[in-house]
């Protein structure tokens, strides 16, 4: 099989579970190898404005349980289940834009620079990022990435997922806050997601044709 079939291939064995098998557990290498790949993606500006939250504490799997219900098929039976978190606020001065630009890029970060005043004509202008609300949904926008790359390793793997967005966001935030998971001044709740084995079968994927989705501008 040549690289591009196995790619279709993947993509194909990529299925949104709705009943993994409880009794099945994902070796720690296939784990942590999900993980690096969800730490090397991409992200807009190198920002990586996302933090993922390996939930294994019984009680507070019993608690999100109804404030999640898109997730209650991965509570029950998937072997890891996790939530991803989105910074707010990252702003062109905020500590976090310093961090990242210091700490993980390696660049001096001055407050005045080119870069900065970019950044910041970038979201007042380009992207109207321009409030608590419009920075956070542009964070949360990020960790989708890493949630695909996570879902597209893990059926590379023969591991299968879900990913999760029913859930009540005030109501998971508060109960994770209970547990000292978030901080919720700094991070907010995006997205979730299963990984585990199925205990279904997979059906054929039903997805628009290509010429309904795809046009060539020329």
């Amino acid at each position: 099989m040549d690289k591009n079939e196995e790619l279709i291939k993947v993509a194909n064995r990529r299925y949104a579970t709705k009943k993994f098998n409880p009794d099945k557990k994902i070796s720690d290498k296939d784990w942590q190898t999900i993980m690096e790949v969800a730490r090397l993606s991409p992200s807009s500006m190198g920002f990586a404005p996302w933090k993922f939250l390996l939930i294994e504490n019984d009680d507070l799997k019993k608690e999100l349980y109804d404030h999640a219900w898109g997730a209650q098929n991965s509570l029950d039976g998937a072997d890891k289940f996790v939530i991803i978190l989105a910074k707010k606020n990252v702003t062109p001065t905020s500590k976090y834009v310093q961090h990242i630009s210091e700490d993980v890029q390696n660049h001096s970060f001055d407050p005045n620079s080119a870069f900065v005043a970019k950044l910041q004509d970038f979201q007042d202008n380009d992207f109207k990022l321009n409030d608590e609300r419009t920075l956070f949904e542009w964070s949360a926008r990020q960790t989708y990435i890493p949630l695909a790359n996570m879902m597209d390793a893990a059926a590379t793997l023969d591991i299968d997922s879900c990913p999760i967005e029913g859930f009540n966001r005030e109501q998971v935030e508060n109960i994770l806050n209970k547990y000292n998971a978030i901080d919720l001044n700094e991070w907010g709740v995006s997205v979730m997601a299963g990984f585990g084995y199925r205990d279904q079968d997979i059906t054929p994927k039903k997805r628009q044709p290509m010429d309904e989705i795809y046009k060539v501008i020329k």
